[in-house]
């Protein structure tokens, strides 16, 4: 292509480029500028041509004399400057996140013509870095205890249990149904324990055959069995110093329990194919979603090890039992998937959270989650709104079912969340409406109808 048919093209090209450019002579005076440059600045073209650069209100922009003694910007004497973050204000007054390059443009002498800018818009990636931290916050906030969230009294009551429980060495079990987190509570305990520098080593007993599963649990000698080409340490081993936490240990095999009892009385395991004992420093934490009582009188469990195990016992709340901590719960679970998706939606209806209080979650926490992830992927608007949950949920709300909601206890569940939010919004209803997924106007009739006064009650 001849060099008079590029700048033919020239204007076509810069306009392309998504990135805003500007020209400037040497005094700082802008001669031209791109299409992305005016969508970035709200200016036009027209209002930036032959004023000074100024006009963009940079705030790293350096003034520097010049040998005349005039000021003028300092990348004059630089030369260049790359990658450098800054912000500036666009005509409406918004301030925008930028990344700028720049370099001075020499004519075939070596003299100094000008400057070229390329502006990168780096608003949304900033105000996303903003999110996460904000974010990372709210996880490190009051009504998080260790990445586990609450606010009921039920969960309040079981922090404490697990503070205290982090205190000892003895053996812990975790009670509770499939889906209430009895994983973030045995991590919970282990992390605020003595423990805590050493590892967290996790199994599961429900998903290994007998053989494999006292294999993985203490290890094996070379030609313990077919396959058993080399020595393998065990978890147990593995974990030396820290915890072992046995998930689904209602499912263990009863040969298995006898060695586990062993471990627990004496701090002795044996590999697979080897008679000798080997000394292990672990504290054991258990967890099942069975009637473990129900499994000893059956004689499918033996008592001696559930007594044994059972020396700190932690019951999780299913998720009904605590209605009060769902518009936690979905906030933060709202705000985590948001953070991985591009779907703009800004927040949960209030006939969702309405649904919410009502449904009695077989799934627990666990549900909830997956109830809002498939909601993210149905909804197309900025609202997630009640036809955009799983079929379950409309198939729940029989008249039946709605028979059996404490209405007065509904009200009070939902007066305590409006507090616990204006609280958290310091009293802010715009900011309290964003946390309970609601309008600001239904803040304001909650807050009439509930009685709630925000010099009172926020501080009572």
């Amino acid at each position: 292509m001849l060099e008079e048919e590029l700048n033919k093209y020239w204007k076509t090209v810069v306009d392309t480029i998504k990135d805003g450019l500007m020209v400037v002579d040497k005094g700082g005076t802008i001669i031209t500028v791109n299409k992305a440059l005016e969508t970035i600045t709200g200016y036009s073209r027209k209002e930036l041509v032959g004023r000074p650069c100024s006009i963009l209100k940079c705030d790293i922009c350096e003034i520097a004399l010049n040998e005349k003694g005039e000021h003028w910007c300092i990348l004059f004497r630089t030369g260049s400057f790359n990658r450098r973050k800054s912000m500036l204000i666009r005509k409406d007054g918004r301030w925008v996140h930028i990344v700028k390059n720049a370099s001075l443009l020499r004519d075939a002498k070596g003299n100094v013509m000008g400057a070229v800018e390329t502006l990168t818009d780096v608003t949304e990636l900033i105000e996303k870095d903003t999110q996460i931290e904000v974010f990372r916050r709210e996880l490190r906030a009051e009504d998080s205890f260790h990445g586990i969230l609450g606010i009921s009294g039920q969960m309040q009551r079981v922090f404490e249990l697990v503070a205290n429980a982090a205190r000892s060495d003895a053996p812990a079990l975790i009670l509770g149904e499939s889906g209430t987190g009895k994983d973030l509570v045995a991590r919970a305990i282990h992390t605020i324990s003595d423990r805590k520098r050493r590892p967290f080593v996790k199994v599961n007993c429900a998903a290994l055959t007998e053989s494999l599963l006292e294999s993985e649990l203490f290890g094996h000698v070379k030609g313990a069995y077919t396959g058993a080409y080399r020595d393998r340490e065990g978890r147990f081993q593995a974990a030396t110093g820290g915890t072992v936490f046995l998930d689904e240990i209602g499912d263990l095999p009863p040969s298995t329990q006898v060695k586990l009892l062993r471990v627990l009385e004496e701090n002795l395991i044996e590999r697979v194919g080897d008679n000798k004992p080997v000394h292990v420093d672990v504290r054991v934490i258990s967890a099942t979603n069975k009637n473990i009582k129900s499994l000893v009188e059956r004689g499918i469990f033996r008592d001696d090890l559930f007594y044994r195990i059972n020396v700190i016992p932690v019951f999780l709340p299913p998720l009904r039992e605590r209605l009060e901590d769902i518009p936690l719960l979905a906030e933060y679970f709202f705000r985590k998937i948001s953070l991985k998706s591009d779907a703009e939606i800004k927040a949960i209806d209030d006939a969702v959270m309405n649904i919410f209080a009502e449904y009695p979650w077989p799934g627990n926490v666990r549900e909830l989650r997956s109830a809002l992830e498939y909601a993210f992927i149905c909804c197309r608007e900025s609202l997630i709104c009640k036809h955009h949950l799983p079929p379950r949920f409309h198939l729940a709300r029989t008249p039946e079912n709605q028979e059996k909601v404490d209405r007065s206890n509904q009200g009070e569940i939902k007066r305590r969340q409006l507090i616990h939010a204006l609280q958290l919004a310091g009293g802010n209803r715009s900011e309290a409406a964003r946390i309970l997924g609601v309008s600001r106007v239904t803040v304001w009739n909650r807050m009439k109808r509930f009685g709630v006064d925000i010099k009172k009650d926020l501080h009572s």
